[in-house]
């Protein structure tokens, strides 16, 4: 994955997924004498940052892109997809839909000092140390309460009978599994070392912590995407995975209905300045689910729109009639970044991988024998 997070990177380090995160990647060091900024380091600078680049890149109506040199609007670059806005509008904000600028730069304060701080009794991997908090980035604040935007309430649809059961059937064979012979830390594409992050998902998925159980992702450590152009085709390169989806837009067809993917096919047009890509043709296969527990029957349709120099206004909506009862859709801004992937590592050299397992095992027998439910982990990969 790569460090380049804010507006610095930090040491030169190899990291291993593990745990309940499992990610991993490179930072960089700092060369010479080389200042390294107090946003990377202190949340109290962040925030303040933060707040500076929200007010300064706002949306500018009627943005008209530049050109690439066949015509299209260009929208290359590298952007930022981490966000602490949670997927769910959280229960205790009701109908409250936008936040005032001066609660969302409150909201993001509150969410950053609980990111910032971790608990040594939980399995965890103190990301901050190496600059990959989601705080120790160019994040912004949201003036949305949550990422979904239909339905009007800010929630996911209800789950059809049959992704009830799906969902039941899953949870009581977690209940009756040994620890001692699988885990829910590995339980997922993404920890696997099979897919990254995204895994086949939407782009921006949500932002925890949060008090309120959003079913998101955390702004997290893999959050950087790279969209490329030619001739006839997109490319969008996330890590970590160093998964990469090539968007044709020359109006070819989806192939047949038995030629599947871990990320689906993806097929792309444009409607004047906004690049419009459906995905489909995903797959079912273990160890994770789609998106949100979804089935092969996932469809995925993205926007991205260049509203100003620096950001992009990204959209998507996702259906599956096996899991929800009607679509649902979303939206971000992602700013961009300086340039940069580095090349994702997963399990590499990851000796603490064994310690952390047995952690996990523990902690999941600790639960079963108080009756507890065990809980997602995993992360990416969509394990529900």
């Amino acid at each position: 994955m790569t460090p380049r997070r804010g507006p610095v990177a930090v040491v030169t380090v190899t990291l291993a997924i593990i745990a309940l995160c499992a990610a991993a990647g490179l930072a960089q060091a700092p060369s010479g004498n080389k200042k390294i900024e107090a946003a990377v380091t202190d949340p109290q600078a962040a925030i303040k940052a933060a707040a500076a680049a929200f007010k300064q890149a706002k949306p500018i109506p009627n943005f008209t892109p530049p050109k690439t040199a066949w015509g299209d609007p260009n929208i290359s670059g590298t952007y930022l997809v981490a966000t602490y806005t949670p997927l769910q509008r959280p229960e205790r904000l009701k109908d409250k839909a936008f936040f005032t600028e001066d609660e969302a730069v409150a909201e993001l304060a509150r969410v950053i000092g609980q990111d910032a701080e971790v608990d040594p009794r939980n399995v965890h991997y103190d990301w901050k140390e190496y600059g990959m908090d989601g705080w120790q980035s160019p994040i912004r604040p949201s003036l949305r309460t949550a990422l979904i935007v239909d339905p009007p309430n800010g929630r996911i649809p209800p789950l059809t009978p049959e992704a009830q059961k799906r969902r039941a059937d899953r949870a009581a064979a977690a209940r009756l599994r040994a620890p001692e012979v699988s885990v829910r830390t590995l339980a997922s594409t993404y920890t696997r070392c099979i897919t990254g992050n995204a895994a086949g998902s939407p782009l921006v998925r949500g932002g925890n912590p949060d008090p309120v159980n959003t079913t998101g992702s955390e702004a997290g450590v893999t959050a950087e995407i790279e969209i490329m152009q030619s001739p006839g085709y997109a490319s969008i390169i996330t890590q970590s995975g160093s998964d990469v989806r090539i968007v044709p837009l020359d109006g070819r067809p989806l192939p047949p209905a038995n030629v599947r993917a871990w990320l689906g096919i993806s097929r792309g047009h444009w409607e004047g300045s906004t690049l419009v890509v459906e995905t489909a043709n995903f797959n079912d296969k273990t160890p994770a689910t789609n998106f949100q527990g979804s089935t092969e029957n996932l469809k995925m349709t993205e926007r991205f729109t260049l509203v100003n120099a620096t950001t992009i206004k990204y959209e998507y909506t996702v259906e599956d009639p096996k899991t929800w009862t009607r679509p649902w859709s979303a939206e971000a801004f992602i700013p961009k970044i300086p340039p940069g992937l580095f090349e994702f590592a997963c399990h590499e050299s990851n000796y603490g991988v064994f310690n952390v397992v047995r952690g996990a095992q523990t902690r999941e027998k600790e639960l079963i024998d108080k009756g507890l439910p065990i809980g997602a982990a995993g992360g990416g990969g969509g394990a529900q």
